[in-house]
């Protein structure tokens, strides 16, 4: 059961060539447009010549009882804990075993050294935290590969091993914006990005070119690969959620450092219940706080005006998230934000309806070509002045908008000790210098 992502990875370090299980199908929830297809035999090995099925989640109790399944796996990520004994309970029910499966089994191994950036919910700030450890590791002079969590939304068979270097990479790949979202911000201060489908595989490309990995997290995921650091970043405005949701609780358990971001916009009461939460639920961590202040290039074209806030997708979506840095931006330099729902087209407006939580902000869906037409359409119909481009690349490389947009950016910036910089010369580097 998945969501093109962890499950593909468990299926290829675990199961595609182990002669004790047949995997009859995948299942597939989160990400449109990923149900149907079929995860191809040059990626499923030679016990599957004709690849696997992927079907939609809701079809999970038919499938069990057809194909007689005897194990389902739970294979995805950012859920609360009674979505994951839901799912259980419906395996359950139809005579099926139900599985979680941990490091022991899905994690590699790497020759160098990995520092894993996770989160415990999607929106935490784990994107600015990544760009932090690496310009950390950059200036100590290191050779450093950062590796993203997957996000195969197109033709599964091309995109195996995906190395990025420069923008015409991401049109050769045909990448989202969601993929852009990720891979962007770390091309601009020029790292390398690897992503794609078979893991081990690009381990293998990674560590051939670099001193130390970094592990750049999705939703809230487990690493794919064994860190030698693993720092994870907890979100005070979602306070609680890091026992609450799955596998992010068992991120915050595992962490060596805790980072508490977003301490200048959080309550000191949500900050000082994240850090009571951490101190029971992982009390040999290191505790970092940490800001993420905003920037806007243009604040003059906000005070008193009519804006759009167009803000991440996954954050907003199943990040469960009411606003983002867009939002915060636009009402701190004095905007009215506008309601896009009523112009929403097509995807769009079903996005709305399957996240009602969602009022004044646009998530910036686009996982195709279409969706990202019906994104284009919904800011240009929506009455607004300004756009507020709270995305963490600039939208106007994707869409046409067809009004003045301003960008926001934000960057980590550790207000503790000890920093991350402190941690990682001393947990890190001396890896390197063994090697």
């Amino acid at each position: 059961m998945g969501a093109a992502g962890r499950d593909f990875h468990n299926f290829n370090v675990f199961f595609r060539h182990h002669p004790g299980y047949e995997v009859v199908a995948f299942t597939a929830t989160q990400i449109p447009h990923i149900e149907g297809r079929t995860y191809p035999p040059a990626l499923a090995g030679p016990r599957y010549p004709q690849g696997i099925p992927i079907y939609p989640e809701e079809e999970l109790p038919r499938i069990i009882r057809e194909q007689h399944v005897d194990e389902v796996v739970f294979a995805y990520s950012d859920v609360p804990h009674t979505h994951v004994m839901d799912r259980a309970s419906v395996a359950l029910a139809a005579g099926a075993d139900f599985r979680l499966m941990g490091p022991s089994t899905t994690m590699l191994e790497a020759r160098v050294p990995v520092v894993a950036i996770t989160a415990v919910r999607t929106g935490a700030g784990k994107s600015q935290t990544t760009r932090r450890v690496v310009a950390i590791l950059r200036e100590a002079g290191m050779r450093v590969a950062v590796v993203r969590h997957p996000m195969p939304y197109g033709r599964l068979e091309e995109q195996v091993v995906q190395r990025f270097a420069t923008y015409e990479d991401l049109d050769r790949h045909h990448c989202t914006i969601e993929e852009r979202e990720e891979y962007e911000p770390h091309l601009d201060r020029g790292s390398v990005v690897y992503a794609g489908v078979d893991y081990g595989a690009i381990l293998d490309r990674a560590q051939a070119e670099a001193d130390v990995i970094v592990w750049d997290g999705g939703n809230n995921d487990l690493p794919f690969y064994r860190p030698t650091l693993h720092v994870v970043v907890v979100d005070p405005h979602r306070a609680g959620h890091e026992r609450s949701y799955h596998p992010g609780e068992t991120n915050a358990r595992m962490a060596h450092v805790a980072v508490i971001n977003k301490v200048d916009t959080a309550s000191p009461e949500s900050v000082q219940a994240v850090r009571e939460s951490l101190a029971r639920l992982n009390p040999g961590a290191v505790v970092v706080e940490a800001e993420s202040p905003i920037t806007v290039d243009h604040p003059e074209w906000l005070d008193g005006k009519r804006a759009l806030v167009v803000e991440d997708g996954p954050t907003l979506t199943h990040g469960e998230m009411r606003y983002g840095a867009g939002a915060i931006a636009a009402r701190q330099h004095g905007a009215v934000l506008v309601d896009p729902r009523p112009y929403a087209v097509g995807s769009i407006r079903e996005t709305y309806a399957r996240y009602p939580h969602l009022e004044t902000i646009l998530p910036a869906m686009g996982y195709g070509a279409e969706q990202v037409r019906e994104l284009e359409a919904t800011i240009n119909a929506t009455p607004a002045d300004v756009v507020v481009v709270g995305t963490p690349i600039d939208l106007r490389r994707v869409v046409a908008i067809q009004r003045p947009a301003v960008r926001v950016r934000y960057e980590l910036r550790e207000v503790s000790k000890p920093g991350l910089a402190e941690i990682v010369h001393r947990r890190v580097l001396p890896a390197v210098a063994r090697r």
